[in-house]
């Protein structure tokens, strides 16, 4: 094989291709190609580390307090009592098997979700040309490549043809690198290796052939990012959690530290107690948050799929959720999308055939960019163009906004040049008056404008035509757009879609601001203002906007609903101003132009009919182009990150309240209030319905308006709700004591106490509402209902003396009603009066 250490791009196409062993009509073949994926590994930058079975399972332990919790009951095994122990590391098996259980379900759910939107290479494999997951491209592939696709291998081209690519990402360089099917020297560095492409870099314009030369971390970009160790940046909601967990450590190791302390002072036996403080610390430590935010996470994706919402990133859920600003493109998202010629006319505005003709000449014979206006021009006429023979091109780009062809009938070449109607114009000294009369254009430029402007307000896109008779070239060039005659006019008609209106109303009952940014004129920007009732000012222009400073535009930008003339780096531009402002900011883009606007949102969306390029950048991907489609998505978003919330304040407010009422009591009372075991197993008992609550139902409050992640209300919600149970865990401690309960007695009723408190406090939490006004969800309320009972039975279980536990008498059981019923209540009147003021603040 061949040596990539060595200046490949220096060697003939025929030393690479005997180089790495392959053919240039044929490819590998498919057992070549498996056994090169065996041999050079997938074709991924970084490995994907995607935990087998075991490795999921051991990753459930490996917390530092379950460490030590499994070496303290390691040492009550050895010194201590062994039935204590065993039944501690049963219950810690427990827990980490129902998480580990969750947990693969999820990421098993989540890989298939993820295998919907790979991104694909054209390869040729046997003879035969295949769509195959870049990931399984192999070194000696031949790939084709057009408009839009991702470069998916460092590769030399063999056949290039007006090809244009992007290499800001690795090179740097603003101005798209043009290449070429020929030899560079051995010195060139990689901003001039024109005949190579690299890993991660994008088509813009024209079609390719290339060979693989090397693959995964062996490529360019593979070496930067080794040497990088690159890490993607911390989202909002990412930060918030892990403030939080470090939050809930602190308060933990205290804890631990002082409960410890206090009991050895109280010469209570060393191992027992040292067991006793990691349980309260394990209780109150989010050891499932993760395992939580996971399942909640990938139950989310999995419902927004049914909306046709594909998550690439789970993390993107909580942005999607936040969203307030949605900017998007015209056509497709508020228009059919279904591009179609109205007419092909003179300067006039009369049908012509010529003009159709050569519009349909420059659509067939373009290679560069497969789009929707071509699409058009090719179906809605019909030409014989068998006498005609494309020569060269010169593709379309977002800075001339034209597209020229060269072509040859008899003997005669023309250039026909295609493109935005005012750059056209710019290149035009004549227009066909006749087929037999050609006249200087400038007597005829503002009849030409006047007929633009008129087509344009009645909604038509419109571009412009020209051509020039040129014998004399057979390569053609940008500078050869000059001396142009301009030809007619090319009307096109995109329908506003029938509920596009309803659509727009509904995102905004979600708290969702639609701003529309499209490179379409003014003109036809303020027709679809028009049909949508946005107020004509609401409108800002590309020219404007490049007149605009950062701060005068940071002032404009939330007045504005339509962005027209808009080019593809003002799309950035418009979107971190947004940003800036305060918003939550979502884009949706399916075009290579739009690359740039989705890094810059904070949740990118794209199609899965989306260019290569953007569909690989976005976070999110939609599987049809449709405003409701994205409603029901963001619902899903919002109903996942509603439901991780829950979890958060269930999970902080009930655990934080009981083991700050076991380290008091274990302070004051002659015995440990609870024993090693019967904490953990409250620890058990209480998070198994919290795993459920990804399935529950989410009131419409919560949906109503973008969510945000506020880490100053959970730690007040924390701190208020933990103290409403601690004072209900005393009055418990006050009533058994009355009672005169003995030791058994006591850790038994404050057991179930705490257990059926903490579990129906669940019904209460998950909503806004008087708990009895939401219907939870099904499974929730199963197994909410599952452990009270459960809970209720246990000291009448013949293995309960093995826990500790003992039989209660009637008036035990009246207390415990009595003093749940009152705690629910006051959590019910404290949740009115705390989260409805809270409300504005998530």
């Amino acid at each position: 094989m061949l040596d990539t250490s060595q200046s490949f791009w220096s060697l003939s196409i025929q030393e690479i291709l005997k180089g790495i062993e392959t053919n240039l009509e044929n490819g590998l073949s498919d057992a070549e190609a498996k056994k090169r994926l065996r041999i050079y590994g997938d074709n991924v930058l970084k490995v994907k580390k995607s935990k087998g079975t075991l490795q999921l399972l051991f990753a459930q332990f490996n917390t530092p307090l379950i460490y030590m919790l499994l070496f303290a009951a390691g040492l009550s095994l050895l010194l201590y009592d062994r039935t204590d122990a065993l039944i501690i590391f049963g219950i810690i098996a427990i827990s980490t098997l129902l998480s580990f259980y969750q947990e693969r379900s999820a990421v098993k759910a989540m890989e298939q979700l993820l295998k919907i939107v790979q991104i694909k290479a054209a390869v040729i494999r046997s003879a035969q040309k295949k769509e195959i997951p870049i990931e399984e491209v192999v070194p000696g592939d031949i790939v084709e490549l057009h408009a839009g696709d991702i470069i998916p291998a460092d590769s030399y081209v063999l056949e290039a043809k007006d090809l244009y690519v992007d290499e800001a990402t690795l090179t740097g360089e603003t101005f798209y690198a043009e290449k070429f099917a020929k030899v560079t020297p051995q010195s060139a560095p990689i901003s001039k290796r024109t005949n190579i492409l690299f890993m991660g870099t994008h088509v813009i314009s024209g079609t390719a052939k290339v060979a693989v030369i090397v693959t995964g971390k062996n490529t360019e970009f593979g070496k930067i990012s080794e040497r990088l160790s690159l890490i993607p940046p911390e989202t909002e909601f990412e930060h918030g959690v892990r403030r939080f967990g470090y939050f809930l450590m602190e308060v933990t190791f205290v804890l631990l530290i002082i409960i410890f302390a206090f009991n050895v002072y109280l010469a209570r036996p060393l191992v027992e107690s040292l067991l006793f403080a990691l349980s309260l610390s394990v209780g109150l430590t989010p050891q499932l948050l993760p395992a939580i935010i996971t399942i909640n996470l990938a139950h989310g994706a999995i419902r927004m799929a049914k909306s046709n919402v594909i998550v690439k990133k789970l993390v993107s859920i909580e942005n999607f959720g936040s969203m307030d600003i949605l900017c998007a493109d015209k056509t497709g998202t508020l228009t059919t999308g279904e591009v179609k010629l109205n007419k092909a006319c003179d300067f006039k505005g009369v049908e012509n055939s010529k003009v159709a003709l050569y519009a349909y000449l420059n659509a067939f014979f373009q290679t560069g960019y497969t789009n929707p206006i071509d699409q058009a021009l090719m179906h809605g006429t019909s030409q014989d163009i068998h006498a005609w023979k494309k020569l060269d091109e010169v593709p379309y780009d977002f800075i001339r906004k034209r597209i020229s062809i060269l072509a040859e009938n008899e003997n005669s070449r023309f250039i026909v040049t295609k493109g935005a109607f005012q750059q056209i114009l710019s290149i035009c000294t004549h227009v066909e008056t006749s087929p037999d009369a050609i006249e200087e254009i400038r007597a005829w430029t503002n009849d030409l404008k006047k007929q633009y402007i008129t087509y344009s307000k009645s909604g038509f896109r419109v571009l412009g035509l020209a051509y020039r008779k040129e014998n004399d070239i057979s390569i053609l060039t940008a500078e050869c757009e000059s001396q142009m005659i301009f030809l007619g006019f090319l009307l096109f008609w995109d329908p506003i879609k029938e509920d596009i209106a309803t659509s727009v109303d509904n995102l905004k009952k979600l708290g969702i601001s639609l701003k529309i940014i499209t490179g379409d004129n003014r003109l036809v920007a303020l027709h679809v203002a028009k049909l949508l009732n946005i107020p004509e000012e609401k409108v800002l222009t590309g020219p404007q906007l490049h007149q605009m400073s950062d701060q005068a535009l940071l002032n404009q930008v939330n007045r504005k609903s339509i962005f027209a003339e808009i080019e593809p780096n003002q799309k950035e531009r418009i979107i971190l101003a947004l940003r800036k402002t305060g918003h939550v900011v979502g884009f949706l883009g399916d075009g290579i132009n739009d690359v740039t606007a989705l890094h810059a949102a904070d949740v990118s969306i794209s199609v899965d009919s989306a260019a290569d390029a953007a569909k690989e950048v976005a976070d999110i991907v939609l599987m049809e182009k449709n405003l409701s489609v994205l409603e029901e998505g963001v619902k899903a978003g919002r109903m996942t990150f509603s439901n991780t919330l829950k979890y958060v304040f269930m999970a902080s407010s009930a655990n934080f309240g009981n083991m700050f009422s076991m380290a008091g009591a274990s302070l004051f009372l002659s015995f440990l209030p609870l024993l090693p075991k019967q904490v953990l197993l409250t620890n058990l008992m209480t998070d198994f319905p919290e795993i459920t609550i990804a399935s529950d139902n989410v009131d419409k409050e919560m949906i109503e308006k973008p969510l945000r992640w506020n880490i100053g209300f959970i730690r007040k919600f924390m701190i208020i709700f933990g103290l409403i149970s601690s004072i209900f865990d005393y009055a418990t401690f006050g009533v058994l004591l009355w009672l005169k309960a003995s030791v058994e007695e006591f850790r038994t009723a404050w057991f179930i106490e705490s257990v059926v408190s903490a579990t129906l406090v669940v019904l209460v939490i998950r909503t806004f509402k008087p708990f009895f006004a939401s219907l939870p969800g099904k499974y929730l309320l199963i197994a909410v209902t599952s452990v009270a009972i459960m809970t209720l039975f246990l000291p009448i279980m013949p293995f309960a003396n093995y826990l500790g536990f003992t039989e209660l008498s009637m008036k035990f059981y009246l207390f415990i009603t009595l003093i749940v019923a009152l705690y629910i209540a006051t959590v019910e009147f404290a949740k009115k009066k705390f989260l409805r003021k809270g409300l504005n603040n998530l």
